[in-house]
């Protein structure tokens, strides 16, 4: 039997069999089951801690992103912060918590997130010869834009309106959806989705509606992979500024116009003597009228261009 009776040296030994006992169970570096969900320009916190917590400000942590070159994000090594050799597209972007590595948290922060930041980010700890892997989800969103549009020439025989809805600059590539005031889908064909070369889609889609008495509809943009949605509300009496009435209003005053710039055509060719123009007998060709008209109705429709 061996007897100690000096305190400072039982408190030596205790704080060595301690930290013995710390390595060799606190050795696992743990990262978040799921991935890290984050928008275009918000900070994110990309967490890794050390289970159970030890001191990890002695310690080097290793921040990468093993599909760059050079791979490194951020580097702690033995106190200060080494940014040689790190990645360009990170330059003043990252940081660890300083406070909190004495309790094991090497969380990561991001600040001014991008889409090209998505992707695998590896914790590594090299003296403890242990990683988690992070993976890192990035999307970007806009609200929709609806307006209400009418392209038939025959649309003032019936009570279907035609409603278009557009969102821009979402990525992931979202998913558009349409619903009534009781919050049903409606059927509508497949959305058109379009990829701009800033890598951000843009998605649209057209329904056509009765109208009835709530006259309130919804386009929902959503994209799952990021847990977000984004939806607009068009109410027809409130948002749609073009009416059937003055549609037909329009149409005759444009017919009226046709008709005096022909008929007076028609009489300086008779008074100058020069070569009659053809005039069918039967009236006024339907498919030329049809084509004024939808030459007026883009005129007219909020948020529409002109067709070529």
């Amino acid at each position: 039997l061996i007897y100690i009776c000096d305190p400072s040296l039982l408190v030596l030994i205790a704080r060595n069999i301690k930290q013995t006992h710390s390595f060799a169970v606190e050795s696992q570096v743990i990262g978040p089951p799921q991935p890290v969900l984050s928008l275009v320009g918000d900070d994110v916190i990309l967490p890794c801690h050390l289970e159970p917590a030890m001191d990890a400000v002695a310690m080097t942590v290793e921040w990468t992103r093993p599909d760059l070159k050079p791979r490194f994000i951020h580097v702690w090594r033995d106190g200060p912060d080494r940014l040689i050799d790190h990645h360009q597209s990170y330059k003043r972007r990252t940081s660890l918590f300083v406070d909190k590595l004495r309790k094991g948290d090497v969380s990561l922060k991001l600040s001014n997130v991008r889409l090209s930041d998505e992707g695998k980010y590896r914790c590594y700890i090299p003296s403890l010869d242990k990683e988690a892997i992070i993976d890192l989800v990035v999307g970007k969103l806009t609200y929709p834009h609806c307006v209400c549009v009418f392209f038939s020439f025959f649309f003032f025989f019936s009570s279907g309106v035609v409603l278009e809805c557009e969102s821009k600059g979402w990525y992931p590539e979202p998913e558009l959806f349409w619903l009534d005031a009781e919050g049903k889908l409606l059927s509508a064909g497949a959305p058109e989705t379009v990829r701009g070369p800033d890598g951000l889609y843009t998605v649209s889609s057209r329904v056509t509606v009765e109208k009835s008495h709530s006259n309130s509809f919804t386009c929902r943009v959503q994209q799952s992979k990021i847990q977000q949605t984004r939806e607009t509300q068009l109410h027809l009496h409130a948002d749609c500024s073009c009416s059937a009435e003055h549609i037909v209003i329009g149409f005759a005053v444009v017919f009226l116009c046709v008709c005096v710039t022909f008929f007076v055509y028609k009489w300086r060719q008779n008074k100058l003597g020069k070569s009659q123009i053809y005039f069918p007998s039967k009236g006024c060709d339907v498919n030329l009228l049809s084509q004024l008209f939808d030459v007026y109705i883009d005129m007219w429709t909020p948020g529409h261009k002109l067709r070529s």
